[in-house]
C-alpha cells in the first residue's frame, strides 16, 4: 500500500486503467470461453445478459476513458451531455402541456448548463444552492406566466424532481474535482474515479444477486428483483472496490471501505427509485416501448449514480473540511 501511495498521479491513473482493462479483458474472454458450452433457454438468456452488460462497461470505461485523458473540463462536459440526455428521457415519462414549454427551456438551455459552469468555475457554496433554491422557486414561477393552471403543482415537481435527479446530482461527480485535499492536490479526481467504480460494483453484483438468490422482495409491485440481500451484496462489493482503491485516495482501507460502501448504497436506493417513476409513468423494465420512451436506456444507467455522487460528494467535503 505504501509503494502504490509512492506512486505520482500519472503513474497512478496509467495502473487503474490498466487494471481496469485487464479486467474487462478477463471478463470478456471468461464470457467467450462460457459461450462455447451447451446451454439451456434459462442459461442462454443469463449468458445474453452477461454479455449485454459486459458490452455496457466496456462503452462506459472507454468513454470515461476519454474523459479522463482530457482532464477537468473533459469530465465536465462528459457529464454535463449525460445529464442532458438523461433530462431528456426524464421528460419523454412526463405528461407536459403547451404551458411546460417556458420552463422546458429553462431547464435545458439555462439551468443545466449553468450549473455546469458553475461547477468548471469552482464556486462550490453557489453550486450547491443553485437548483434547490434559485432554480426551484424560479421554475414554478415561469410555469405560471404561461397562464397554464391544469396540474400546475404535479406538472412543477416532475420537472423539479427530474432535475434534481439528472442534473443537481449527476454534477456532484465532476464536482468532486472541487475538494480541496490538504497534501494531495489530485485526490479529487481519484475520488471521482472510485465513486464510479463502486457504484458500477455494486450494481453488477446486485443484478446477479437478484438473479442468483431466492428473491424476496421488498416492494413487489415496483420491482420484483429488488431485495434487501441483494442491496446489500451490491453495497458490500462497491465497498470492496472502495478499499481496493484506498492507495489512490487519501483514504485508509477502512475508511474507503465506509465512503465507497455508503455511495454504492445510495446508488442502489437510487435505482430503486428510478423503478418507482418508470411504474407511475406506465412504462416497465423491458416494456417494448422502451426504445421510444428511453426508459431502460441511459436514465437507468445513470440514477444510481446520481443518488450516489451528493452522498459522496458531501461525505467527503465534510470529512475534509473537519
Amino acid at each position: 500500500m505504501n509503494a502504490l501511495r509512492g506512486l505520482d498521479a500519472d503513474q497512478r491513473v496509467a495502473l487503474l486503467f490498466v487494471a481496469l482493462f485487464g479486467l474487462l479483458l478477463l471478463a470478456t474472454a471468461a464470457i467467450a470461453l462460457a459461450g462455447l458450452r451447451e446451454r439451456t433457454a434459462v442459461q442462454q438468456q443469463r449468458h445474453e445478459w452477461a454479455q449485454h452488460e459486459l458490452w455496457v462497461v466496456w462503452v462506459s470505461a472507454t468513454v470515461f476513458w476519454l474523459a479522463w485523458i482530457a482532464g477537468a473540463l473533459g469530465a465536465t462536459l462528459l457529464f454535463g451531455l449525460l445529464s442532458f440526455l438523461a433530462l431528456r428521457e426524464f421528460v419523454t415519462l412526463m405528461h407536459t402541456r403547451r404551458g411546460d414549454h417556458r420552463s422546458l427551456i429553462l431547464a435545458f438551455f439555462v439551468v443545466l448548463p449553468l450549473q455546469y459552469v458553475i461547477v468548471g468555475l469552482r464556486s462550490f457554496q453557489l453550486f450547491a444552492l443553485f437548483i434547490p433554491v434559485y432554480v426551484f422557486l424560479a421554475l414554478p414561477v415561469v410555469s405560471a406566466l404561461s397562464g397554464d393552471p391544469t396540474r400546475f403543482l404535479e406538472r412543477n415537481a416532475k420537472l423539479q424532481w427530474g432535475l434534481m435527479v439528472t442534473v443537481y446530482g449527476l454534477s456532484h461527480a465532476p464536482a468532486l474535482l472541487l475538494l480541496d485535499v490538504p497534501g494531495d492536490e489530485g485526490a479529487g479526481a481519484f475520488l471521482l474515479f472510485m465513486l464510479v467504480l463502486a457504484v458500477v460494483a455494486a450494481q453488477l453484483a446486485q443484478a446477479v444477486a437478484s438473479r442468483r438468490l431466492r428473491r424476496r422482495p421488498l416492494a413487489r409491485r415496483i420491482s420484483r428483483s429488488f431485495s434487501l440481500r441483494g442491496w446489500a451484496i451490491g453495497a458490500f462489493a462497491g465497498g470492496l472496490v472502495g478499499a481496493a482503491l484506498a492507495w489512490t485516495t487519501p483514504f485508509d482501507v477502512v475508511r474507503a471501505f465506509a465512503m465507497a460502501f455508503i455511495a454504492a448504497g445510495s446508488g442502489g436506493l437510487g435505482g430503486f427509485v428510478m423503478k418507482a417513476m418508470k411504474r407511475d409513468a406506465g412504462v416497465a423494465h423491458g416494456d417494448p416501448t422502451a426504445a421510444v420512451t428511453g426508459a431502460v436506456g441511459l436514465l437507468d444507467r445513470l440514477a444510481p449514480l446520481s443518488f450516489a455522487a451528493p452522498v459522496f460528494m458531501h461525505s467527503a467535503y465534510w470529512y475534509f473540511k473537519g
